[in-house]
């Protein structure tokens, strides 16, 4: 039986390879000419009247990232009337890269887009009858777009082809193809009742008489092919399998919902303007179908995307709408991009949902449910809150089947962040988002399922992705015959929202799962592209601050609100938080455009300050500080402006010691550094902080060679071999010194420091880096016995252990935090604040003596050599600072303190708009509302983790408060805000955000 099975599989790859070349027949060449612009794209009108020269079929075409525009010339053959045409356009393609490299769209004479072509969509309509005759013109725009992503060992093998700049000039494809043919349905109809067929067969078990039953109708459909006249015997051979195909799926066939979805990275190896252009033939190629199926529905996420259709292709955004209006294409996610979501702050991700679902619903008057990230690389426990303060009800993610160590135990379960909420989150078990609908995947699926006993079904994204592309008429001939078919799984086309709200009545009793969604892989996300990291994280501050100021002088001197310029700033911001880009994982072209467009915001924003600040009023003479932290900083109100007094510690001493050490002390903490530069003990009153015979401030070096993706992951085996950097000079410098060292061919100088009053320890780093593959760490081994560590995440912070007792411990050696991280014992703590660092690990060593310490590092830089072989290098800049005796609050604190530094300006004391009289309340954000009302909005959220009573007080005369969401609309089901004396009582739960609108 094995071996017939064996026999009949390979008789039915081999006709299949020649029943597919039956599919067109009757080729008639198209005249070809090409016009190669210089330079970036350029819009269709100018193509349609450049000077082409002629090009044939086999010709080299396109240096890396240029454009060429092909002219297509024919006539239909008279003897062709009354049947299907088509031209085929192969531009060199490679089948195995949809997505990944050269790419068309092609236009009609009239300059209006027709559809796009990819490796699996390489035809175009001329007519279903043609009459004979009709003459044909198209113009493609195709893109040359290099292979970044090599294979097998060669797969991240470094290549300068991911920035124009250096990728050279040599022609990268050939034109392979350009013809007219005749389509016959009936043989392309034949090929996938075989195809689907055999690959159902292929997953039955031999035990299962259903697969023998498909078999041998195969074995009797492939006699019927007479291979000399292949579309005349199509007709027989399909009629030999009609009853296979007709027979219904079994009672207990699992369900899955399949989803039309292009994931198509804003991002990658590929820059933003080329998404521009994917965008636009993915959605052309969509609409082409829709034309054909009306059974065909859609999804796409990102509101960015959208926008880049109307500013850029209106002729396709208005078929985009008018199918969103017929239900077919449906906006999903509620997101500005598909972001990364470990790294955004806050007010940042909020902003995520309040402009993506805003610009879906001003567009389209949808309203959003389901958040939508398959390709994010992991999920922070905060989403789930701003999920639901959004309005939204869903969560589909698609990354954690991914995981190197652990495989996560749902795909249909209760998501819990750190505050409480839970949302209804589905995992396809798939285990893609770019499905093709295969017999193997769908097979996979229903044995991957986890959630068997609780529901029978599932969701599957299919269609060409990553690079774009979508669906194909080929999955949907797939999907047709997959709807009630024995041995299958039922597949039918539906709406992520059609296949929620069915799984929300399947499974009342959700499992459910607390905290973040670790992707165990991807870690190195954390640290790649050290200046796109800083960027976002002074943008994000730069944009609280503009915000802040601005809406402070709108009240206190009439100043005005600068509306447009802080929506657009935001938006820059926004998309570049996409998970290709803030993570460090693209191209260099992207981050060299990244980094320019960090720069112009914040100087832009920088402008919006000063002109706020200077509207606040003051003479020359009266220098103030502005304080937009959210705390009370010496004598100086939280996001308000008071005279600075000076610190009661007075002075800090700097003195040598014995060994050629210094000696820092200010009072309140005393820093012993040796002559390496280390510092061997830290001095809290009667508390040694550093743990007995270890070193703070102590820089090491590790190989970082992982392997695969190497601006993605850092591997477990980067701590086998370490470099300690020990050798330099030490020289005093005001109040702390100066540390220079070299190694490699780089070089660190790092600046110590204790300011007067404060309790922490200021390290500011400056280093010249042209280290390649290494992952550079700053070490602090701490006398306290933390069995988990805090790490700040949006709005508040999670708890991870430092102990590797379970494989899923084991697997976080590499851990995100935002501005702070906070580790201690039942009696002490210390916290380790920063300006730009996000990647950690946090350890426990055995201490000399007995117990155990606990050795807390951050990732400064890392130097990986794909996508971008020279990323990292060049100079950098960056700031930490060690807290002792820190608890959560002065963790909190001193992080906004280092991110928000004050500013002196000419000025007045000016009282903050808003105050809160509890610590560990934050005000987030303070600004004049979106519908641009003058109503101000005010985000609050508990940040230690506690329930608490706050008061907010509202210095200036309003008529009404009310709780909002993260669109700034009126919250259902809310009790009425308790105001007296402009004070409003809010009573918080752990880590709840509050959204006021203060009219």
């Amino acid at each position: 039986m094995h071996d017939n099975r064996v026999l009949i599989e390979q008789r039915l790859a081999r006709a299949l390879t020649r029943i597919q070349s039956e599919c067109h027949a009757e080729h008639r060449a198209l005249d070809v000419a090409i016009w190669a612009p210089d330079g970036e794209p350029v819009p269709v009108d100018e193509a349609l009247r450049a000077e082409f020269r002629p090009f044939r079929v086999g010709d080299a075409w396109g240096q890396p990232w240029g454009t060429a525009w092909f002219r297509l010339r024919g006539a239909v053959p008279p003897e062709w009337s009354g049947q299907r045409v088509e031209a085929l356009i192969d531009l060199g393609f490679d089948v195995t890269r949809t997505g990944f490299h050269a790419e068309g769209l092609v236009y009609g004479a009239d300059g209006q887009a027709i559809k796009g072509l990819n490796p699996q969509t390489q035809w175009v309509r001329v007519g279903d009858a043609v009459a004979g005759g009709e003459a044909v013109e198209w113009y493609v725009e195709a893109a040359a777009n290099p292979m970044i992503l090599g294979r097998g060992a060669d797969a991240f093998r470094p290549t300068p082809l991911g920035d124009r700049d250096t990728a050279g000039d040599e022609p990268l494809y050939r034109l392979s193809r350009a013809a007219l043919a005749v389509f016959r349905p009936h043989v392309w109809e034949l090929v996938h009742d075989l195809e689907v067929l055999g690959q159902l067969a292929a997953e039955l078990d031999l035990g299962d008489p259903r697969g023998w039953q498909i078999r041998a109708a195969i074995d009797r459909a492939l006699d019927a092919i007479d291979a000399d006249a292949v579309s005349a015997s199509a007709a027989a051979a399909r009629a030999a399998l009609a009853d296979v195909l007709a027979a219904p799926a079994r009672a207990s066939a699992h369900h899955i919902s399949a989803v039309g979805h292009a994931h198509i990275d804003s991002a990658w190896l590929w820059p933003i303007r080329e998404t521009v252009r994917k965008v636009a033939r993915t959605a052309a190629n969509v609409l082409d179908l829709m034309d054909t199926h009306p059974e065909f529905v859609y999804a796409m996420s990102s509101a960015q995307q959208f926008a880049w259709l109307k500013d850029h292709h209106p002729a396709i955004y208005a078929r985009v709408r008018q199918k969103v209006a017929d239900g077919q294409f449906l906006p999903v996610g509620g997101m500005w991009v598909e972001s990364d979501t470990n790294m955004p702050g806050g007010e940042a991700l909020a902003r995520q949902f309040a402009y993506g679902k805003r610009f879906f619903l001003d567009e389209f008057g949808v309203e959003t449910t389901e958040v939508w990230l398959p390709d994010s690389f992991g999920y922070s426990a905060a989403l789930p809150q701003l999920i639901a303060l959004s309005g939204s009800r869903y969560f589909l993610s698609q990354k954690l089947s991914w995981n190197q160590t652990n495989r996560f135990p749902h795909h249909t379960f209760a998501w819990e962040g750190i505050d409480g909420t839970r949302i209804f989150t589905h995992f396809p078990p798939i285990d893609t988002y770019n499905s093709d609908l295969s017999g193997a995947q769908l097979a996979h699926a229903v044995r991957n399922f986890a959630d068997k006993g609780a529901s029978s079904r599932s969701l599957a994204p299919f269609g060409y992705g990553d690079g774009g592309g979508g669906p194909t008429r080929e999955m949907l001939a797939r999907a047709a015959r997959l709807a009630d078919l024995d041995g299958s799984p039922r597949v039918a086309i539906e709406s992520p929202v059609q296949f929620f709200r069915q799984a929300e009545v399947d499974c009342p009793d959700l499992p459910v799962w607390s905290g973040e969604l670790y992707l165990e892989k991807h870690r190195g996300t954390y640290t790649s592209q050290l200046r796109t990291k800083q960027g976002n994280r002074r943008c994000e501050h730069l944009l609280r601050e503009a915000e802040l100021w601005c809406a402070t002088a709108v009240v206190r001197a009439g100043h005005a609100y600068p509306y447009d310029a802080l929506d657009r700033l935001w938006k820059i911001v926004l998309l570049q938080q996409f998970h290709d880009i803030l993570p460090g994982s693209s191209i260099a072209w992207v981050h060299r455009e990244a980094v320019a467009n960090y720069a112009a915001v914040a100087s832009e924003l920088e402008e919006l300050i000063r002109g706020a600040l200077a509207s606040l009023g003051g003479t020359a003479d009266d220098v103030v500080v502005f304080n937009a932290a959210p705390h009370e900083h010496n004598g100086v109100p939280a996001m308000g402006a008071g005279m600075a007094r000076d610190a009661d510690a007075g002075v800090v001493s700097v003195t040598t010691d014995d060994a050629g050490g210094f000696v820092l002390d200010n009072s309140l903490l005393r820093v012993a550094i040796d002559a390496r530069g280390l510092m061997t003990s830290i001095r809290d009153g009667d508390r040694e902080v550093l743990a007995p015979g270890a070193v703070g401030n102590l820089l090491q070096l590790h190989p970082d060679t992982p392997n695969a993706w190497d601006a993605w992951d850092i591997d477990p085996f980067y701590r086998h071999r370490v470099r300690e950097l020990t050798d330099g000079t030490v020289t005093p410098v005001p109040g702390g010194v100066r540390i220079d060292r070299k190694f490699g061919s780089s070089w660190i100088s790092q600046e110590v420091t204790l300011a007067p009053g404060d309790r922490r320890i200021d390290i500011d780093t400056d280093i010249g880096w042209h280290e390649q593959e290494k992952l550079l760490k700053l070490c602090f081994d701490v006398d306290v016995a933390a069995d988990r560590s805090a790490a700040e995440v949006q709005f508040g912070h999670v708890m991870r252990a430092t102990h590797t007792n379970t494989s899923w411990d084991a697997a976080r050696f590499e851990i995100c935090a935002h501005r702070w991280i906070h580790v201690a014992d039942s009696g002490y703590g210390v916290a380790i604040v920063n300006d730009s660092t996000y990647g950690h690990d946090v350890t426990r060593r055995p201490r000399n003596g007995g117990g155990v310490t606990t050795v807390v590092r951050l990732s400064l830089i890392r130097a990986p050599r794909h996508p971008d072989p020279d990323a990292d290098q060049g100079r950098h800049r960056l700031r930490c600072a060690v807290v002792p005796g820190a608890q959560t609050a002065d963790a909190i604190r001193e992080g906004y303190r280092i991110n928000l530094p004050e500013r002196r300006a000419p000025g007045r004391t000016v009282t903050p708009l808003v105050s809160v009289d509890d610590d560990g309340t934050i005000v987030e954000s303070v600004k004049l509302a979106d519908d641009r009302s003058g109503a101000v909005i005010v985000r609050i959220y508990e940040a230690i983790g506690r329930h608490s009573i706050a008061r907010v007080r509202i210095a200036f005369p309003f008529d009404h408060a009310q709780l909002v969401d993260l669109l700034e609309r009126p919250m259902a089901d809310t009790e009425p805000l308790r105001v007296t004396d402009n004070e409003i009582t809010l009573r918080l739960r752990p880590f709840q955000i509050v959204t006021l609108r203060v009219s």
